[in-house]
């Protein structure tokens, strides 16, 4: 008997142990990424990314057995599971349970598959037909005080401190979208507005969570609001990504995912080389690319290592999630030249086959047209591999437009930079801009000169290319060369703000002027398409006066710009065979009108002629 009671406790003691055990190492899933996926997508094998505990040695199914799972992954970190799975075109939209076995043991986890929406109004890319208002949110509008600050968020909301949160967020952009439109912009750029829960995050460009909204400027489904809001304003909207970097506060950096997760270790790393010439040099060394590409932009933000498979999925199912999700229009890529090109090849192209019509805008930022060319989709001068970006932006015409304006270099250094398109194969697809939210306002280089400036903004406006102007561009806004400065937020955008510069009445006689002169000319591009598409001839500039045409159709302009201080004369004699036949020319600016009798123009200190040719 005694015997017998002993076994029976030997026997409660073992299935108590065997218990502890089940329940220690018992597998959970707190997360998975993406959260969904959408019925009908050419990229229907996509990679699930599971977050857990005991994750290792699981199989995976679906309680509808169409969804195929292809291949559990097995990694040597339990704490994660990569699933690779193939979605059906016929399944119907719904909630569906993935279940992860182990043991014996089943854990469920819901996952969502949704129809796709129309997509007649969504994913339009951008043109040269468009006019592009850059802003970065958190220096905008702060239309909604209560998210200023977040519980579990670093805190760094103090206003009017230039290297901290001032309180912008996406509902005030959704408030300001008539303004944005009235003034004639087609397209809005939004500095990252994914979750940056780290020191100095106002910017946006250290991610703590790639599939969520910073709670301080809103949430996903108020920035899937304000695209479709921005949509039916004819306004495009424009995602900031970036592949290259992360936070060093982000869950991931705690845990890698896998030992080659990040290019080095937060304990072992490098800085880059910033040797964007490494690619297209062609006496460049493997060392070179290596220091440039794999270093980390900033101690506070590790660096992707793309070329690691599990990462390079979730980059590009990351960006078309937001794309589909979103029903966003095109997007422009942070630190182009410092990820894996071949990877950056393969998101581009991945992106563009599941939509056509949007477009992607690398940053590689190269002061000469020859290295930024090498970056551009069939570039003449990348032997090895086609990169699939569509356009690069063109920091080597804003370095001619800032020289031009500081008085470093005369008009001619902007002919000269747009004489060198022939290395780009699309140079109607160039980003242009004379400044943005990582360089000193054009206003500022050019001391305030606002003639000076305005000839700037013509040439921008009416020469080749994608403009994009920074907010408050059209105010003059000065800033300085820091990023605190230029930064400067939008006057009437935060609630303490001594006026309201969104209004006529809340800007100076000088702003207004200026705020015209944009209008007036954004206003000029939607009017005559051979001002935005129009082919561009230009002419070396004589006595530092710039003069070019642009034709479409049977439009015909003809731009007249006085890169000097002084009262010129410009002599129609040297665009003759250019003009036979022209009964007048009018100047769209006023009602000034010419005659080829005329022979002469004059022309004031800085002064902008923007005739269309009769």
């Amino acid at each position: 008997m005694i015997i017998m009671n002993l076994f029976k406790n030997i026997y409660k003691i073992i299935l108590l142990i065997n218990l502890l055990i089940s329940c220690t190492f018992a597998q959970v899933i707190n997360k998975v990424e993406p959260p969904n996926w959408w019925v009908g997508m050419k990229l229907n094998k996509i990679q699930l990314m599971v977050y857990g505990e005991n994750l290792n040695n699981i199989s995976a199914s679906f309680n509808d057995k169409s969804i195929k799972v292809i291949k559990v992954h097995d990694i040597k970190n339990s704490n994660y599971a990569f699933i690779d799975i193939e979605i059906p075109s016929t399944i119907q939209q719904g909630e569906y349970t993935l279940t992860i076995k182990k043991n014996k043991k089943e854990v469920d986890f819901p996952f969502y598959i949704l129809n796709r929406e129309p997509i007649e109004d969504r994913h339009n890319g951008f043109s040269n037909k468009d006019a592009i208002y850059l802003i970065m949110p958190d220096r905008f509008v702060n239309a909604d005080i209560y998210n200023d600050t977040i519980e579990g968020i670093i805190n760094d909301y103090k206003p009017y401190d230039g290297m901290s949160r001032f309180g912008g967020d996406l509902q005030g952009i959704i408030n300001k979208f008539d303004y944005i439109k009235e003034l004639g912009y087609t397209s809005i750029w939004l500095n990252p507005i994914t979750e940056n829960n780290c020191k100095m995050s106002y910017h946006g460009y250290a991610s703590t969570d790639l599939y969520k909204i910073d709670p301080r400027l809103g949430t996903n489904l108020l920035y899937k609001t304000l695209v479709e809001e921005a949509h039916k304003k004819d306004l495009k909207i424009i995602f900031d990504h970036i592949a290259n970097h992360i936070s060093i506060n982000h869950p991931w950096i705690k845990n890698l995912p896998t030992e080659d997760w990040l290019n080095g270790t937060p304990k072992n790393y490098f800085i880059t080389s910033h040797n964007k010439k490494a690619f297209s040099d062609l006496h460049s060394s493997k060392e070179s690319i290596h220091r440039n590409e794999d270093g980390w932009f900033t101690p506070e933000m590790p660096d992707l290592n793309q070329r690691n498979p599990y990462v390079a999925n979730y980059l590009i199912q990351n960006m078309i999630w937001w794309i589909e999700y979103s029903g966003l229009d095109g997007i422009r890529e942070d630190t182009y030249p410092y990820a894996d090109q071949k990877f950056m090849a393969r998101w581009n192209k991945t992106i563009l086959d599941e939509y056509p019509k949007t477009n992607i805008v690398g940053e590689a930022w190269e002061s000469d047209p020859v290295n930024t060319a090498f970056y551009q989709k069939d570039s003449y001068l990348n032997k090895e591999f086609n990169s699939n970006l569509p356009s690069v932006m063109d920091f080597a015409l804003m370095d001619k437009f800032q020289k031009y304006l500081s008085g470093e270099a005369s008009i001619f250094s902007i002919y000269e930079s747009i004489a060198k398109d022939f290395v780009y194969p699309s140079p109607n697809n160039l980003f242009t801009f004379i400044d943005n939210h990582d360089y000193q306002r054009g206003i500022f280089s050019a001391k305030g000169n606002i003639a000076k400036f305005k000839t700037a903004v013509a040439i921008l406006l009416t020469s080749r290319g994608i403009p994009q102007v920074l907010y408050a561009s059209e105010l003059g806004i000065q800033g300085g060369k820091s990023h605190s400065e230029l930064r400067f937020h939008f006057p009437g955008g935060m609630p303490d703000d001594k006026r309201d510069a969104f209004t006529k009445e809340g800007r100076t006689e000088e702003e207004n002027d200026l705020y015209n002169f944009y209008k007036k000319l954004l206003t000029l591009r939607k009017e005559y398409p051979a001002l935005s598409q129009g082919k561009m001839t230009h002419f070396p500039p004589v006595d530092n006066v710039y003069y070019y045409f642009k034709e479409m159709n049977s439009e015909k302009f003809f731009v007249v710009i006085n890169g000097e201080d002084k009262e010129k004369q410009f002599d129609l004699k040297l665009v003759e065979d250019k003009i036979k036949g022209v009964k007048s020319f009018n100047n769209v600016l006023n009602d000034e009108t010419l005659t080829p009798q005329n022979a002469k123009i004059q022309l004031k200190e800085f002064d902008i002629k923007i005739y269309k040719v009769i």
